[in-house]
């Protein structure tokens, strides 16, 4: 595989072990991704200055593609780029653009499949290799692989265990695809759902909402971008928590007591949060932040 000319397009953390992987095992020719944002840079423009590979990043692909194209690539891998590829960019290789995407498709099309896995409660998700088209995260199924989504796991703990699945399914896949034996299984679109980015209103926390799905939201968004709720009208992040089935009086999102945690009364249990984080301070245990402050009763917005 040391001769396949490969342009590798992708931009955050998750596609750093599949690009780290193509530049062991095959010619790296260039890397595509997401144009700088002030003076932060993508963590896959990081690894393709330090390998000193051609590096691209356009604004929008479909008018800026044709620099690409001509170092004549033999194969185009995306992971979590963040644009459309347009046809001109899809019908150029020999062995064709393929796509890593985290979570079992048809389900969770969309940029934000890992979030949403957690967000929604699902127990299963995974990572499918596909041959991409021109609409987003439908086109023919190479292979897949699930695995199972822990009930404490967090957003991050299942984003770094799916690049590494990611990564390991891949390379697999692509020996299949040189050799001319991998599948090609068509989406059923009748199947599909949608991940869509995770908005500031994804962020807030309904205390009204069962514990469930309460808890899930707050483990889905940890830690990045992290939930949010409201105490004395400041912003109030929460990180960490663990539900219980404790039904208790008071309002929904009232804080009622104070014991191995902050429990917040909810209409079918109880949250109880062991870390949080209030606007303009650091990240602290419950126990470092209630002391000196007179919570009780309180209720969270």
């Amino acid at each position: 595989m040391k001769n396949l000319k490969v342009i590798f397009m992708g931009t955050p953390e998750f596609a750093v072990p599949v690009l780290e992987s193509l530049i062991e095992k095959t010619s790296v020719i260039g890397v595509v991704t997401q144009p700088d944002k002030g003076k932060k840079i993508s963590p896959i423009k990081v690894l393709a200055l330090k390998h000193k590979l051609n590096i691209f990043q356009p604004i929008k692909i479909r008018k800026e593609y044709e620099n690409i194209l001509a170092l004549n690539p033999d194969i185009i891998v995306t992971c979590a780029y963040g644009q459309i590829i347009p046809k001109e960019i899809l019908d150029y290789p020999k062995y064709g653009c393929i796509n890593i995407h985290a979570s079992l498709l048809p389900k969770l099309r969309g940029g934000a499949p890992i979030h949403r896995a957690i967000l929604e409660g699902h127990t299963k998700t995974g990572i499918t290799i596909m041959y991409m088209d021109e609409t987003m995260d439908t086109g023919d199924i190479i292979s897949m692989e699930s695995i199972d989504i822990k009930e404490d796991e967090t957003v991050g703990i299942l984003h770094d265990r799916l690049k590494i699945l990611g990564r390991d399914l891949f390379i697999k896949t692509l020996k299949d695809i040189l050799n001319g034996t991998s599948k090609r299984i068509k989406q059923k679109d009748e199947d599909a759902t949608y991940a869509y980015n995770i908005t500031r209103e994804d962020e807030k926390i309904d205390w009204n909402l069962s514990k469930d799905e309460i808890y899930n939201k707050i483990r889905g968004l940890n830690p990045f971008p992290g939930s949010y709720t409201l105490l004395d009208d400041k912003i109030l992040k929460i990180w960490d928590s663990y539900k219980k089935d404790e039904l208790l009086d008071g309002e929904n999102g009232e804080i009622i007591k104070i014991d191995s945690g902050i429990h917040i009364k909810v209409k079918d249990g109880v949250i109880i949060i062991t870390s949080l984080q209030l606007e303009g301070k650091r990240k602290m245990n419950y126990k470092e932040f209630v002391n000196g402050r007179d919570i009780i009763g309180k209720v969270l917005r």
